[in-house]
């Protein structure tokens, strides 16, 4: 298991960095070409117009955000994903796109700036106290962080695969759930957890409302 953990690490920070241009396509096809659809579906439970995306990646999130005419902001680490997500925002006549390279565990941005934090299918540094203790810093009162952090696709070759291994999308949720809810409360946030059924897919959508300080 930690040979395959560190093979994966070694692949998501290739296709972060050095393969960052083959992100999108990568992104399509471990989605069955529904990846778009998926990030959207955090759009509903947005909360005020400052939002702030964690791993903006190549920028589609981005580029949405600007079209509903919100305050967009985005962080990233890769400079590799920053130049990509910036030619794109550029494309859609977004001249000056609030994109900023850095870590999650270290916002550089003021306290109270954002109503709402995004972050689509996020490495674990998402997970970490740090984290989730400058996410809630950087949130206003009452703010909303909303993660996405895993799907399965409703596909045969899938569900054939699920029956053989006896894992099933349903135990991974309750895992996720689990997992999410301790951190997030014990980091000042109220959270919930939903499981979103659509035609193509589940989701898992993490709410967390930012809570008065006692």
């Amino acid at each position: 298991m930690r040979l395959i953990a560190r093979l994966l690490e070694f692949f998501f920070h290739h296709l972060y960095h050095g393969l960052a241009f083959t992100y999108d396509l990568v992104a399509w096809m471990v989605s069955f070409g529904h990846w778009i659809e998926w990030t959207k579906t955090v759009l509903p439970h947005l909360y005020g117009t400052r939002v702030l995306e964690l791993g903006h990646g190549p920028g589609h999130l981005q580029r949405i955000f600007l079209d509903l005419g919100l305050a967009a902001f985005g962080l990233d680490e890769s400079s590799q994903m920053s130049r990509l997500a910036r030619r794109r925002l550029l494309r859609s006549a977004y001249a000056h796109p609030n994109l900023t390279r850095g870590l999650g565990q270290a916002l550089p941005f003021a306290a109270e700036s954002f109503d709402s934090i995004v972050a689509t299918f996020p490495a674990p540094y998402i997970a970490e106290a740090q984290t989730l203790s400058e996410a809630r810093r950087v949130l206003r009162n009452g703010g909303r962080l909303i993660v996405l952090p895993a799907a399965w696709p409703k596909n045969r070759i899938l569900r054939w695969l699920y029956h053989i291994t006896g894992e099933s999308p349903a135990e991974g949720a309750d895992i996720l759930k689990e997992k999410g809810i301790s951190l997030l409360s014990r980091a000042g946030f109220e959270a919930h957890v939903e499981l979103l059924d659509l035609k193509s897919s589940e989701l898992l959508l993490i709410l967390a409302q930012k809570t008065a300080e006692e």
